[in-house]
């Protein structure tokens, strides 16, 4: 494939969008690679990092080896989206505080859509397609009723851990990253570290990353190629499960202090709008939630015309 500076640059767009997402719990990375339509390519690129790819350095040299990488892809789709991350983690942090129902509701509308664009790629429905799908709903919304761990670790060996875990669901569509990063109790060390420039934590935490990406990567490369449609089915009912997660009315069961003894919600369930105890913020919650769904809509068609 050859390609033109120019897609390179949307490319590096597309890395943002997926950072952006990565950054807010409950809204998958992956989604946006898959929507996009770089999902399968990236699955394919990351799996080239292997043994191979040293004996071409070593006998035809770099040039030939970045080509083997498709290094000019990931440079500029991980450039954008450690951009994004650097860039958008204090505005999604402010957001999260200061208008979180609007921000959930335009996430809300974005993965609705996505969920119609996946299920178009399922070739063939059949009943063992469905049965996929349902119990990946089922494993995802279960996920999502998870109580996140109090404890909050920056431990070298944690944040490692962390990091191969999280980026496994980061490139899963329909399971947040940063979602597992908050049940494991390291979301609000990683953002601490990313927004304070703590580049040790930062380090430690994308080693672990991606000794995890290189290793789960291989996993979906090889179900995409071997069982396609059943598992663009459990992608589905990933995202479909996820929803529960970003609904955008929440009410707050039980509530915990944080490091720095600020009260902040522990344990949280979803509730109709019109049970919301404050303003529900309606009207303006349909609107961000239709701006969502009307932008994935927009890339899809955008993609289709590109092919």
């Amino acid at each position: 494939m050859v390609r033109k500076l120019h897609d390179y640059f949307v490319i590096g767009l597309k890395g943002m969008a997926m950072g952006a997402a990565d950054v807010v719990p409950g809204v998958s990375g992956g989604t946006i690679a898959f929507i996009s339509g770089i999902y399968e390519e990236l699955l394919s690129t990351i799996s080239n990092v292997n043994l191979s790819l040293l004996r071409t350095l070593k006998t035809s040299g770099i040039k030939a080896a970045w080509k083997q990488l498709n290094g000019s892809f990931l440079t500029a789709l991980f450039l954008g989206v450690f951009v994004s991350i650097v860039s958008l983690a204090k505005v999604i942090k402010h957001l999260l505080e200061s208008q979180p129902i609007l921000l959930w509701s335009f996430f809300f509308g974005l993965v609705l859509a996505s969920i119609i664009y996946i299920a178009r790629q399922i070739t063939n429905w059949n009943f063992k397609a469905f049965l996929i799908l349902v119990l990946g709903a089922a494993l995802a919304f279960f996920i999502t009723t998870l109580n996140p761990l109090v404890l909050e670790s920056s431990s070298s060996g944690f944040l490692f851990l962390a990091g191969a875990i999280a980026i496994c669901a980061m490139i899963l569509p329909g399971i947040s990253g940063s979602f597992i990063l908050l049940l494991l109790g390291a979301y609000k060390p990683v953002l601490e570290a990313v927004n304070n420039r703590d580049f040790k934590i930062i380090l430690t935490f994308m080693a672990g990353a991606v000794v995890g990406l290189l290793t789960f990567s291989r996993v979906l490369k090889w179900l995409f190629t071997k069982y396609k449609n059943l598992t663009l089915a459990v992608l589905t009912g990933f995202i479909i499960g996820s929803l529960n997660k970003i609904w955008p009315w929440k009410e707050t069961l039980t509530w915990r202090t944080n490091s720095h003894g600020v009260k902040v919600p522990f344990n949280q369930q979803s509730v109709s709008p019109f049970s919301f105890d404050e303003d529900p913020q309606l009207m303006l919650a349909v609107a961000f939630s239709i701006l969502g769904f009307v932008l994935i809509l927009g890339m899809e068609k955008l993609a289709v015309k590109k092919q």
